[in-house]
């Protein structure tokens, strides 16, 4: 794990475009090692994390002959058996590395390459007698790539910050809006104009004076197959998954493990457990009861028989972090669950150098409570037009909190309109009364419509992990999983996010997934005998946040000072913002994650628009407001039981 800057120019020179100390802004990313390669063309810049082969892997790294040199963030889990096939082909290694393997594979196959690579990676190659740059980024985009064009050429980065030149900069106000709907900014494009990334399970091509060129090498499908039995799909969840947690254990450092106490996580753990029987596992909750894991982590971690670190976090410390959350993000995501991502990251960063988590699990097996959903509106597909419309047009007139409203308004609204992910934060309408420049061509339909026509065919709830598969996924789970754990040097691997994982899951019948009246039950059912039983049936869990209280008490203080002060009434009709609030604050309605949005914006716009040479640590005035009698609290150790 680690992370990279670089840049190729359109012509030949011994001039560099000056990003503002790019190598700084990754150092979290990689505190181990440092390297540089520069020519009359391209310049790379990069900070290693060791995880494998600990005194050689040094980047920018050479192939035998010279003639590639590539800066690479990731994993390859299948690097042995890659390895293997290579040394059979004549190839000789001087490192234990996975990277040497990646490039000496390149340097035989090419962009074909990729093709063979089973792991979590975005890496640049560049090929000094071709004159020619290459990169690509994993099936999932478990690892980040971003990137921008001048007329001097194309810079590129493991973290949009390191790309930021001096001067303007300009929202791209497609993006906003699309922020606002799914807290997140979706696609290719970034908040601020003129920001790319490279899309998941694709690569580019950059050759000096040409402009990049992306191809999709992989493109992630649910194609259902009927034609095994319900115990032949448990077996092959089974294998495959035991499989791919073997090769996720391959490390020269420390493996822990994330453990919030549901199905995904004590899976993780306990197929990890076989290898590593002494893992440690990590875990964070809140003073608030009713929004912490710790107790059920807890129970599950003496019942695996492995050691539970764990933490509260309370509200003073959310607000003394938060910019650091926000800065690491890059743009901004208004996901309240970053906070305990940040905060169990930094928890395990003291203790080992790599942590195993349970991202991907719902958008494959179909885990979100919300994909039963179809099933509970089936009545109204039999309806015909004109009774559906008339109790749409009804439930719109009834009262905000009235009884079957909702039910109402989803049971007579296409899939396509309502569902946009796991997250719908604000609609068009509300948009258009909060934001000034509004444009009513930039609706969310625009991100979703493609998406829903590739699944056409499918079942509504094969159509939401589409949704989420090609949207959520990677425009906010992903996102959070990566720069939280890196901005603690940590890293991350989500055995879940497996492409050969991803091939047995592509292909199990909905009746596999949704089914007993519970969700992931092929999942359930494969990892049954490994698994406390009460964790087998247990709802979905996630990190709880409890934003909605705070923002009518201990965060109250704070939301207003940071509404008054922030200087984007150019951007916003605060009115509206002081609207929802009040309507909060008095109980009448939960604006909490609308009201998170926008501050969770602020305090992004604070940093990238209105202070650009802010880094982490800066002093804010944010939490003056905010008691300071409560005793801090520090993290327990829970010794393995039995």
């Amino acid at each position: 794990m680690c992370g990279f800057v670089g840049q190729i120019k359109n012509i030949a020179s011994d001039f560099f475009s000056d990003y503002r100390d790019w190598r700084e802004e990754i150092h979290h990313r990689g505190p181990d090692d440092q390297g540089t390669y520069i020519d009359e063309y391209v310049q790379f810049d990069f900070h290693r994390l060791s995880i494998l082969d600990l005194k050689h892997g040094h980047q920018p790294m050479s192939d035998k002959s010279g003639r590639y040199i590539m800066v690479f963030n990731g994993e390859i889990y299948n690097f042995i058996e890659l390895r293997m096939e290579l040394e059979e082909a004549g190839v000789t290694f001087d490192t234990g590395s996975d990277t040497e393997v990646l490039l000496e594979l390149y340097a035989l196959e090419k962009e074909r390459a990729v093709h063979r690579l089973r792991g979590m990676f975005a890496f640049v190659i560049w090929d000094k007698q071709e004159k020619r740059l290459f990169s690509a980024r994993d099936h999932f985009s478990i690892k980040p790539l971003y990137f921008n064009e001048t007329e001097e050429g194309m810079a590129f980065a493991s973290e949009e910050k390191s790309l930021f030149q001096p001067g303007t900069r300009t929202l791209d106000s497609h993006s906003l809006q699309n922020y606002f709907t799914f807290q997140y900014v979706p696609g290719e494009r970034c908040l601020l104009e003129g920001m790319q990334q490279l899309k998941p399970g694709h690569y580019l091509i950059k050759e000096p004076g040409k402009s990049p060129l992306t191809y999709e090498y992989h493109h992630l499908h649910f194609q259902p197959d009927s034609s095994k039995s319900f115990e032949e799909y448990v077996q092959q969840t089974r294998d495959v998954l035991e499989d791919s947690v073997q090769k996720h254990m391959r490390s020269d450092v420390p493996v822990g493990a994330f453990l919030s106490g549901g199905i995904d996580s004590t899976s993780i753990v306990a197929l990890a457990k076989q290898h590593h029987p002494n893992i440690q596992t990590f875990t964070v909750g809140f003073e608030r009861d009713g929004y912490s894991e710790i107790d059920l982590a807890q129970v599950t971690a003496d019942q695996l028989g492995v050691e539970n670190i764990h933490k509260v976090i309370t509200p003073e410390e959310v607000i003394q972090e938060l910019p650091n959350i926000i800065w690491h993000m890059d743009d901004p995501v208004a996901d309240p669950a970053a906070i305990p991502n940040y905060f169990v990251s930094k928890e395990a960063s003291k203790y080992v150098k790599v942590v195993l988590s349970g991202e991907g699990a719902d958008e494959l097996f179909a885990g979100y409570n919300i994909y039963r959903e179809p099933l509970a509106l089936k009545g109204f597909d039999y309806l015909p037009g004109f009774l559906k419309r008339a109790l749409h047009h009804l439930a719109r007139i009834f009262p905000e909190g009235m009884k079957g409203k909702s039910f109402l308004l989803r049971g007579t609204t296409s899939l396509s309109e309502r569902y946009v992910g796991n997250a719908k934060i604000f609609d068009e309408q509300e948009k258009q009364a909060l934001l000034l420049d509004y444009n009513k061509d930039f609706v969310f339909k625009h991100v979703t419509r493609a998406l829903y026509q590739e699944v056409a065919h499918c079942d509504p709830t094969t159509q939401m992990q589409y949704i989420d598969l090609h949207t959520w996924l990677h425009g906010d789970i992903l996102t959070i999983a990566d720069r939280m754990t890196m901005a603690h040097s940590l890293e991350l691997r989500v055995p879940f996010l497996d492409k050969e994982v991803f091939k047995v899951a592509s292909k199990l019948p909905m009746d596999t997934k949704i089914s007993n009246g519970t969700t992931k039950y092929v999942l359930r059912q494969a990892v049954r005998d490994l698994i406390p039983e009460p964790v087998t049936n247990r709802k979905k869990l996630g990190f709880p946040v409890p934003i909605r209280h705070w923002l009518k008490n201990e965060l109250y203080e704070w939301a207003t000072q940071l509404i008054r002060n922030s200087p984007v009434d150019d951007i916003f009709n605060k009115k509206e913002i002081w609207k929802l609030l009040d309507q909060h604050v008095r109980g009448k309605h939960d604006h909490s994650r609308k009201i998170w949005t926008i501050l969770v914006f602020m305090v992004w716009h604070h940093m990238y628009m209105e202070q650009p040479s802010s880094v982490p640590g800066y002093e804010t005035s944010f939490a003056k407001n905010l008691p300071r009698n409560r005793e801090q609290n520090h993290s327990v150790r829970v010794p393995v039981h039995g």
